[in-house]
């Protein structure tokens, strides 16, 4: 099993990461992609990927950098010859989303401009992907080869969207995948004795304390310190940090950008070392922080 990092970044648009989006390639070329944020379809096609093989996308919730690239990946597949309808499962609400994208949405004139032409018009079902929506925790895809749980976690309130990571058991491994959450007990179920738990990690622990105070942009997220003891406490064997939030950044327009968000004048390279020994002082497998088109054998 391979598993690469897409895009390893959190809300803000950032020139060094792009947007949550994990590929899970199988020893058999079957391929498994998990969120589709921002970035997606250049990154795959940079790990030497074709948008038009990967046919199943799964999605953890419905926040912009998690689904953005999905218009785009599909038209993309379907530029490139893709065969068959996709299929796209996710949380509830996201039929009423891709039902907005094309024939009759938001892309439609290049749906149909592109349809006259003989090998789009031979292929329509490209662009009709089947969509498969879960509200509740448990078993939300299996064939022969893979069966992914969808666990609930806790990060959108709850009466706007549930939302949800993934486990994913396949070739005797365990794969786990928090999504966007802050510590809850879910988590702990979703990690346990996992081969790989890949988990958001977005802000340090001083960024956490400057947004409470500054009440701009949810603390629905989990620290460094927190994670730490997560992975300890679930028996993790390797942990990859994710969706981490800007604070590495050295861009002046994102600095600028961010400026009500985060204490700029702390960003920058250091804080991803400083994040690793806080994990580190907690959990001592193996910890990597993420960055876009990671990989990872198991």
């Amino acid at each position: 099993m391979r598993v690469v990092m897409l895009g390893t970044g959190a809300a803000l648009p950032d020139p060094d990461r792009c947007h949550t989006s994990i590929l899970v390639t199988l020893d058999n070329g079957e391929h498994y992609l998990l969120d589709c944020g921002h970035g997606a379809t250049r990154q795959m096609m940079r790990a030497n990927v074709s948008p038009a093989d990967v046919k199943r996308i799964f999605l953890t919730h419905l926040h912009h950098d998690h689904i953005a690239e999905l218009p785009f990946m599909l038209i993309s597949a379907w530029m490139l010859n893709t065969v068959g309808s996709p299929l796209i499962v996710g949380p509830a609400g996201t039929a009423k989303f891709t039902g907005h994208l094309f024939e009759g949405g938001a892309f439609d004139v290049d749906f149909r401009a592109r349809a006259h032409y003989r090998a789009r018009q031979e292929n329509m079902e490209a662009m009709r992907p089947v969509v498969r929506e879960y509200d509740a925790a448990g078993v939300i895809y299996e064939d022969e080869h893979l069966r992914m749980t969808a666990v609930e976690v806790d990060h959108i309130e709850r009466d706007i969207a549930r939302c949800f990571g993934f486990r994913i058991e396949a070739e005797g491994k365990v794969v786990a995948f928090s999504g966007d959450s802050k510590p809850c007990p879910n988590l702990k179920v979703l990690a346990q004795d996992a081969d790989l738990l890949i988990h958001e990690c977005t802000f340090s622990e001083e960024f956490m304390e400057h947004r409470r105070k500054s009440g701009v942009g949810t603390v629905a997220h989990t620290s460094p310190l927190e994670l730490g003891s997560l992975a300890a406490s679930a028996n993790v064997k390797q942990l990859i940090a994710t969706h981490i939030g800007h604070v590495d950044s050295l861009s002046p327009v994102l600095k600028r950008a961010a400026g009500k968000h985060l204490p700029v004048d702390q960003m920058g390279p250091h804080q991803l070392d400083a994040m690793a020994r806080d994990i580190r002082s907690r959990y001592d497998g193996p910890v990597r922080m993420a960055h876009d088109l990671m990989r990872v054998d198991l």
